[in-house]
């Protein structure tokens, strides 16, 4: 079971890093069992992290309104990677490396820039998704 007071304490001091990801892909991670993040760099990294959307639309068909309306931009929700690796038993996996993904949950979006690889988010910006969390865990 997850301590999601004890997560939001920990993002809040800033503890967990940011990966921008872009949409559809946080969408599959959050709600149809996307257990890999493909990448073509490899991570020793384990343990909570907090998924960034990117604000491009590269990925998205903007035709469909349901793709459209995904959230962008921001902060949406966080997860766990459990392994790195380069062969993988999942439909989501295509990538020369894979982050194995645990125990995601969506967050309402929380605006800020994505940067490049794990990076750190902005003071202001880790209260607000501390916020949330507390938020969820209470109900």
């Amino acid at each position: 079971m997850v301590d999601l007071l004890q997560l939001a304490d920990r993002v809040e001091r800033g503890e967990i890093k940011a990966l921008s990801i872009k949409q559809p892909y946080p969408h599959h991670i959050f709600h149809d069992g996307k257990d890999v993040e493909n990448r073509d760099w490899s991570t020793r990294g384990r343990g909570w992290f907090i998924i960034h959307a990117g604000v491009s639309k590269s990925e998205l068909d903007m035709d469909d309104p349901a793709e459209a309306a995904m959230p962008r931009g921001g902060v949406v929700g966080m997860a766990r990677i459990v392994d790195c690796v380069t062969e993988m038993d999942s439909r989501w996996f295509f990538g020369r490396y894979g982050f194995v993904l645990r125990d995601a949950f969506p967050l309402p979006l929380v605006a800020c820039r994505g940067k490049l690889s794990f990076f750190h988010l902005e003071p202001d910006t880790l209260r607000a998704v501390a916020q949330h969390i507390r938020e969820r865990a209470n109900g």
